[in-house]
């Protein structure tokens, strides 16, 4: 899809399709997010923030007025769209840690998604999952239209680089939950809750984060334990199959989009062969290389986001470390091979971040698999889909029915 709205900055035109599909599912309104989207300064992330920041009060305070009044729908509602307005508004700002406004941002915008939550019919609960020592914060969805008493096939879902639990809503749990699943979303270590909470960044050995959460999840009485799915968005389309090829206890793995190698898109942003780039990203000093990844943060958006928001997420202190870190995070060496479950792989036409990616993921399964391609054609060419939720989830929860042979609801 071209863009409609900031067509010299495809990072800014992304993430405003990414704010204007959560309408599918109750996380956006379009006139307010194109109102919003018109007003700010292409590039400017101090813009970017002022706007949504701007729009998420407005929002939040039309919905609380609502909730005093007893008008729980439209607070619902309203609170929902806040949550996902105040997400996008600390978005860009990451390259500072300390700046005052993320910190104010993420805590109104889980404030709003969990007063939300509380007023959805099954209520949503927020959980805190024992990992090592400390804990994991997310959400139980419980499936609409249970069998009273019966055990539940459940989905595991997490996000990827840069998405909150809280975003899970509109990227798959209301999807799954109406068609009568369970739903466990989690924040794991580099994602908001964990770093807000606890300054807890990324780790590749994602198997040692997924364990815990299925442990929690197999306690509870309701959950089928023999039909329990992992569903990693994004960069979660790597770290979800990082933790199904050792996490032998899940029924099928969902890679939405899949992601085989991270180490491939570092390699793609510096010139030299992959011998040479690993070792120029892993030296202790390349001064040339820093000035390589200057020159294309000045002049490519999404590289120049990704490098602000990586050393944050990831606990890096530099470009360079943030693109040699990044050559930890791969399926590459045996790893996608060990997967068994019956396992998803989602492609988008035009992904701006993983291209071809998706394919490389499917080729080293050698487990049950299926490769699910999405077109501009469609309206969903974008990475995971962004604009056509409704499609892609439809596809995707579709293929899970049949895959854990769920019966039709």
């Amino acid at each position: 899809m071209e863009p409609v709205l900031f067509p010299d900055d495809t990072s800014f035109w992304f993430e405003t399709l990414r704010v204007l599909g959560a309408t599918a599912y109750g996380g956006a309104d379009i006139g307010e997010v194109l109102t919003t989207a018109q007003a700010i300064t292409a590039g400017d992330y101090d813009s970017w923030y002022d706007q949504w920041l701007a729009t998420a009060d407005w929002v939040a305070g039309e919905a609380e007025k609502a909730l005093a009044a007893g008008h729980f729908v439209s607070a619902r509602d309203g609170l929902m769209r806040a949550s996902n307005y105040y997400r996008s508004a600390d978005f860009y700002l990451h390259g500072n840690p300390r700046d005052p406004r993320i910190s104010h941002a993420y805590t109104r915008a889980r404030e709003t998604f969990v007063a939300a939550a509380a007023l959805l019919d099954p209520p949503v609960e927020p959980i805190e999952i024992p990992y090592e020592n400390t804990v994991l914060h997310g959400y139980f969805y419980p499936a609409m239209r249970r069998t009273s008493g019966g055990q539940i096939p459940t989905i595991i879902m997490h996000s990827g680089f840069d998405g909150t639990c809280e975003e899970m809503q509109w990227l798959g749990a209301a999807a799954a939950q109406e068609r009568g699943y369970n739903v466990v979303t989690f924040d794991g270590p580099g994602q908001p809750a964990a770093l807000h909470f606890d300054g807890l960044v990324f780790r590749p050995d994602w198997e040692h984060v997924v364990t815990p959460v299925l442990d929690w999840t197999l306690l509870r009485p309701d959950v089928d334990p023999n039909k329990v799915a992992l569903y990693g968005a994004s960069m979660g389309g790597l770290l979800a199959p990082r933790a199904a090829a050792y996490e032998h206890r899940l029924a099928a793995c969902i890679a939405f989009d899949g992601v085989y190698d991270m180490g491939l898109t570092a390699a793609a942003w510096v010139p030299g062969d992959r011998a040479e780039i690993e070792t120029m990203l892993r030296a202790e000093s390349a001064p040339e290389a820093d000035a390589a990844i200057e020159q294309l943060m000045a002049t490519n958006p999404n590289i120049r986001w990704a490098a602000t928001h990586g050393q944050y997420a990831l606990g890096v202190d530099s470009p360079r470390a943030l693109f040699g870190a990044f050559l930890d995070y791969t399926l590459a060496g045996g790893v996608a091979e060990q997967i068994t479950c019956p396992t998803l792989v989602c492609e988008a036409a035009s992904d701006i971040f993983f291209e071809g990616q998706p394919q490389l993921l499917f080729d080293h399964l050698s487990c049950p698999k299926t490769l699910l391609k999405f077109t501009d054609a469609e309206g969903a060419g974008a990475h995971c889909q962004v604009g056509a939720g409704r499609l892609a989830f439809a596809r995707i929860f579709d293929w899970l029915d049949e895959t854990l042979a769920v019966s039709a609801r």
